[in-house]
């Protein structure tokens, strides 16, 4: 089995650097009015709790995951995301009616429907990925599609910020409705061949209910799923205190951005060699090491040095996403394709809502203890769950080596 790095040759494979492409386009959209549509309610209304909802409008559609999963098997998956990204780009040339604070309910509309349409579009890319990509380039293409998110997340808000600043909110929305244009052509560009979806069977909350089934029976998937939503969890906890930490270093809020911008970078540079150390190592392994990297990363904020925060601040990025990269190349490749988009929707509500419960509980915990000795146990809880997971691995190579099917090999 190879461990060298298959970029390049990921990236001479048509339907790869197509979606890639896409991704990219769509990321800096996303990624540009992610930022500015809390500074566009700021500014008319002067509400800084309003303005929080806009985040909340974008991830609330979490919650439903597994249901808006179900939507993703039950049309085929290329026409799908066509349809939605230019149902996304009518809806947000609206929001250049937005002028006036009694024009937000609007805002927030569109906004709760991106973020239903991002559920949905991850299930769908996710499915369609695994029938356009070669199954062993799988590990690859998640870390490249990481690089590419995090890498527009370090320049569109500076652009969308800029943008704003010239145009107003209308720009960037138009901008955004631009992006979303683009990738509905990029992805009618792909050549994948989608059998027609199965006729489904029983209610809706019975097919929705299948992809949840599947993660919690797999013995291979549970855990790897189960630990990608502990560590949200104490990251979340962790990332209500970073303005706690700013100012234990003596800086202004503003340092902030220059921490979270250095963790960019460690997430952009881990998803460039997942590839290969997915094969070296497997999902469980690779997982488990990120995760534990991620533990000493958050204990040791607790140190107040601007040197060591940076450091930190690098390895976090590069740590956190392993076992997030693991995970959804693990649910891609051990689920069948009718499946998919249930279980990959469900994967990400089990892994990403327990963030958001995370932010919460750290904004409450910063008020009453000192942030220092919760990081450092925040770093503990992390080390437990790496261990944890490195234990189901160790019980799935237990399992595997006594299988009949070991024993007496086809």
């Amino acid at each position: 089995m190879t461990t060298t790095w298959s970029g390049a040759r990921l990236l001479r494979d048509r339907n790869a650097r197509l979606y890639l492409t896409q991704v990219v386009i769509s990321g800096f959209g996303t990624s540009a009015l992610w930022l500015v549509s809390g500074v566009w309610v700021k500014d008319l209304t002067g509400s800084n709790g309003l303005a929080a909802l806009c985040v909340f409008a974008l991830w609330a559609p979490t919650l439903a995951g597994p249901l808006l999963g179900t939507v993703a098997d039950r049309i085929r998956r290329k026409p799908l995301l066509i349809g939605v990204n230019l149902l996304l780009a009518a809806l947000v040339v609206a929001l250049v009616t937005v002028d006036s604070p009694d024009r937000l309910w609007l805002l927030f509309a569109v906004l709760l429907v991106y973020g239903a349409s991002g559920v949905v579009q991850d299930a769908a890319e996710s499915a369609l990925v695994t029938a356009a990509v070669d199954p062993s380039l799988l590990g690859d293409f998640n870390g490249l599609r990481m690089t590419a998110n995090e890498g527009m997340k370090l320049v569109a808000p500076l652009a969308g910020a800029g943008l704003y600043a010239v145009y107003g909110g209308p720009g960037v929305a138009l901008l955004d409705a631009v992006t979303f244009v683009l990738a509905a052509g990029l992805c009618a560009l792909l050549r994948v061949h989608e059998d027609r979806p199965r006729q489904a069977s029983g209610d809706w909350r019975a097919q929705t209910a299948e992809g949840a089934r599947h993660l919690w029976a797999h013995p291979r998937l549970r855990p790897l799923v189960l630990a990608g939503g502990g560590t949200m969890l104490f990251t979340g906890v962790c990332g209500a205190l970073v303005y706690a930490i700013v100012a234990g270093l003596g800086h202004s809020p503003a340092y902030a951005g220059v921490l979270y911008a250095v963790q960019g970078v460690g997430s952009v540079a881990i998803g460039l060699v997942s590839g290969p150390a997915l094969r070296l190592l497997g999902p469980h392994l690779f997982g488990a090491c990120g995760i534990a990297l991620t533990a000493v990363a958050v204990a040791a904020r607790a140190v107040p040095s601007d040197a060591v925060a940076v450091v930190c601040s690098l390895a976090n990025g590069a740590g956190l996403p392993c076992v997030l990269i693991a995970a959804l190349t693990a649910v891609q490749r051990e689920t069948p394709g009718a499946l998919l988009g249930r279980a990959t929707a469900t994967a990400n509500t089990l892994v990403f809502a327990p963030n958001v419960i995370g932010l919460a509980a750290g904004a409450a915990l910063v008020e009453l203890v000192d942030y220092r000795p919760l990081l450092v146990a925040l770093g503990l809880a992390l080390l437990v769950t790496a261990g944890v997971l490195l234990q189901s691995r160790a019980r799935a190579s237990r399992t595997a080596s006594r299988s009949p099917s070991d024993a007496n090999p086809a």
